[in-house]
């Protein structure tokens, strides 16, 4: 899959002297499969105002975003709908979980949203791996951020994609924790050729960058 942003420049940010030194906004930027880019997005530089674009969630900017050559604001929500359940996964940095359903439901319920890419039972597998495998049957709401955050960052690997695209995600996890989930998330990846656009406040060795950008 391949992605382009043509001269994004976000309405809300317009006026901010940040926008001139960015290497995003207001260039042309290709994402694509298996690319492994990070982008260093220091605090009120639009780091999830930039996810959210790509993602198809905010349309309050100028230029365009393409997926595969097409402009997403010309894609119908039906086939919006298939890019998001078969071609493009996100861990947000709100998390966007639903605190009244048990984490194991939260994960279940993307996986069956479309033709599941895996079988239930590597909601365990996943869990186990990212230390998370004990509060599968509790609420969201009795769980601290850290461990949903974990929630969210399988939620996201359990559904098919080509790209995935990360806002913070291990911010609220420990090093132990966060090496667990980098292990798993580079895994994931690799077995789908997958690639991956992490937008975080700092450099960072988690990953084998092939591009980094500073936003």
């Amino acid at each position: 899959m391949h992605i382009q942003l043509n001269n994004i420049i976000p309405i809300p940010l317009s006026n901010r002297a940040s926008l001139t030194t960015s290497n995003i906004w207001g260039n042309q930027i290709n994402f694509a499969t298996p690319q492994h880019i990070k982008i260093v997005a220091p605090s009120g530089t639009g780091k999830t105002t930039l996810i959210q674009s790509i993602y198809g969630l905010r349309t309050d900017y100028s230029g365009t975003i393409t997926y595969n050559n097409i402009n997403i604001n010309k894609i119908s929500p039906t086939n919006m709908a298939t890019f998001r359940q078969q071609k493009i996964s996100v861990i947000f940095q709100d998390l966007q979980l639903f605190t009244q359903l048990t984490a194991f439901e939260n994960i279940e319920l993307k996986r069956i949203l479309q033709t599941p890419y895996y079988q239930q039972s590597k909601i365990g597998t996943m869990a186990e791996q990212l230390g998370v495998s004990h509060i599968l049957n509790n609420k969201l709401a009795t769980c601290s951020y850290g461990e949903r955050q974990r929630i969210a960052i399988i939620r996201a690997l359990i559904q098919p994609f080509q790209i995935l695209l990360m806002d913070e995600p291990f911010s609220h996890i420990d090093h132990a924790n966060t090496q667990k989930a980098v292990a798993l998330i580079a895994q994931e990846c690799a077995q789908r050729n997958a690639g991956f656009v992490l937008c975080d406040l700092d450099n960072d060795t988690h990953f084998n960058y092939h591009t980094s950008y500073t936003l």
